[in-house]
């Protein structure tokens, strides 16, 4: 993802990178504006002013490599500091990784931990590694398992590989 120069004050036009290709862009914008209501991302690009490549498009609207996104000036609520995760969780969750290269964390997850945060926690297994890898602005979930489940968890490290497994888990047509 490349920022060029915007037009306007507060217009950011931004050029999408090879391993966004794919990806919608209502979740584009979702996780690039992060903060941002999704009510207020939906109403933008409901009124037109989300562009790409200067034209008008649709929420479900996949995104190719090179396309250029006109985003309009958003303002984004303050928001909280996240919770710091215990450094004894932390050490651990690092010490339960079974594999890790440049796309992937794979880790055996202890019953009693939420995969993510939300419905009165704080945080989970997702945040937790953010906190761990603060370089790594892309780590996504491949798939969850229940907060009371241990097992193996899939951290996708890409979004290429994100893509790549989820194909990869997807029933097939032919086994339905």
């Amino acid at each position: 993802m490349t920022n060029i120069a915007p037009p306007t004050p507060g217009v950011q036009l931004v050029e999408v990178a090879p391993e966004l290709a794919g990806q919608r862009i209502d979740n584009f914008l979702i996780t690039y504006l992060k903060g941002v209501p999704k009510t207020l991302i939906y109403r933008i690009l409901r009124k037109g002013e989300v562009r790409v490549n200067k034209g008008r498009i649709k929420p479900e609207y996949k995104l190719q490599a090179g396309d250029i996104v006109r985003i309009p000036p958003v303002r984004v609520p303050e928001r909280d500091e996240p919770v710091p995760v215990a450094q004894a969780l932390l050490q651990r969750l690092e010490a339960a990784i079974v594999y890790e290269d440049k796309a992937l964390i794979v880790l055996n997850k202890p019953a009693g931990i939420a995969v993510h945060g939300g419905s009165g926690l704080s945080f989970g297994v997702i945040e937790a590694f953010r906190q761990l890898r603060p370089d790594a602005k892309e780590l996504e979930l491949v798939h969850r398992l229940d907060r009371d489940t241990s097992g193996l968890l899939m951290i996708a490290k890409k979004r290429s590989m994100l893509r790549h497994l989820h194909e990869a888990l997807r029933p097939c047509a032919a086994t339905a």
